[in-house]
């Protein structure tokens, strides 16, 4: 098979040039003008933040994409799909109030803002997949009557799937909240009782009413829980975890067959922004420092490349001082996974995804990668 072609740029600019119109020439380079956009509806899939994470993606990138599309004759709107769990973004009402909060409005963005399946999460398009897990993904509707779908994804760490690029953010991001809860329902998670302190917190996170405590110990009822792993970003105490690594496998092996389904049978196109890598996804909060140096910006119509050049991009980068991820590698009974992701957060991983990807024909592992300056 042929490698895939991604497409990278750093964030150094002169003053003649800004940030948005380097990001808009690596489109360009890239391939995105090549996409018959004229009077097509594009959906531009991202994440919009949770109410006080300040480590998404600002609403300027957005706009230069937007920007990119409206320029081709395209009908561009920015949009994601509701969480399972409990936040500000749980419903589409809160969710567009908790986009316009963070920035995302027609007046900023210059494109409406939609969310694909609908006020309470049922909106959904029931897309056939072949896959080993899935034989009916539920997508948010409007991502599904879009004529072109392009991703733009913030590419950080993720408590669960080891990172988030563009196959979570295509795969989780576009499932509807029974989509999400089919992703996730594999794994359910655990309490160490003797590292639960009772605080609570994490009883506060689960929207499904799963979490008890007594006697200062938390416990998690398995027929309530649907395995979202939200009890585990929210535990200070690593007291949680899933009770098998398999089923992480398994979500990762779920999403990128969800991925697959958004991408079929229509043109796509993949930009991702290592930036402010913090170690835990959007969806919380709040958001740790970022664990590593920003890197640039990247742009492909392959997301399995896409998500492979970033993640290798990032293991050669050196962890920043003051980290998770220092503060992890400074334990005493630290091990060496000599991955950045793996050993931010230990249980979490990636490859498996990767992998799955690859056996699905949703893109190509190997890439060459083509430098924008």
């Amino acid at each position: 098979m042929e490698k895939s072609k991604v497409y990278f740029t750093d964030f150094r600019v002169h003053h003649e040039e800004s940030l948005t119109h380097k990001l808009q020439r690596l489109l360009d380079k890239a391939g995105l003008g090549n996409i018959d956009m004229d009077g097509k509806y594009v959906a531009i899939k991202m994440h919009f933040g949770e109410l006080g994470n300040l480590a998404f993606l600002r609403p300027n990138w957005a706009k230069a994409v937007a920007d990119y599309v409206k320029a081709h004759g395209g009908k561009p709107f920015l949009t994601d799909c509701n969480t399972l769990y409990v936040g500000s973004r749980k419903n589409a009402l809160d969710h567009l109030s908790t986009a316009y909060e963070n920035g995302f409005s027609p007046l900023s963005t210059g494109c409406h803002v939609i969310i694909a399946d609908g006020i309470k999460g049922t909106d959904e398009a029931l897309v056939p997949v072949k896959g080993d897990y899935v034989k009916e993904a539920k997508i948010g509707q409007a991502i599904m009557d879009a004529d072109i779908i392009i991703s733009l994804n913030h590419f950080k760490g993720h408590e669960s799937t080891g990172f988030g690029g563009a196959i979570k953010d295509l795969g989780m991001g576009c499932g509807s909240r029974a989509g999400k809860m089919e992703m996730h329902a594999a794994g359910k998670p655990e309490v160490d009782q003797s590292l639960c302190i009772g605080c609570g917190f994490c009883q506060k996170n689960c929207a499904h009413d799963a979490i008890t405590i007594t006697n200062h110990k938390a416990s998690i009822n398995h027929d309530k829980c649907v395995g979202c792993g939200r009890c585990i970003g929210a535990c200070n105490f690593d007291a949680i975890d899933f009770a098998h690594n398999a089923a992480v496998a398994e979500l990762n092996c779920r999403m990128a067959e969800y991925a697959k389904a958004v991408v079929d049978g229509r043109p796509n196109f993949h930009i991702s922004l290592v930036v402010d890598v913090s170690p835990t996804c959007d969806c919380h909060s709040g958001n740790d420092a970022p664990m590593l140096p920003d890197v640039g910006m990247f742009a492909s119509t392959d997301p399995l490349a896409i998500d492979q050049a970033c993640v290798d991009a990032c293991l050669k980068q050196e962890p920043l001082p003051n980290t998770l991820l220092t503060e992890q590698m400074a334990k005493e009974d630290f091990c060496d996974h000599h991955d950045h992701f793996e050993n931010v957060t230990p249980n979490a991983e990636y490859k498996t995804c990767l992998a799955h990807a690859a056996k699905i024909g949703l893109g190509n592992r190997e890439y060459e990668l083509i430098t924008v300056k």
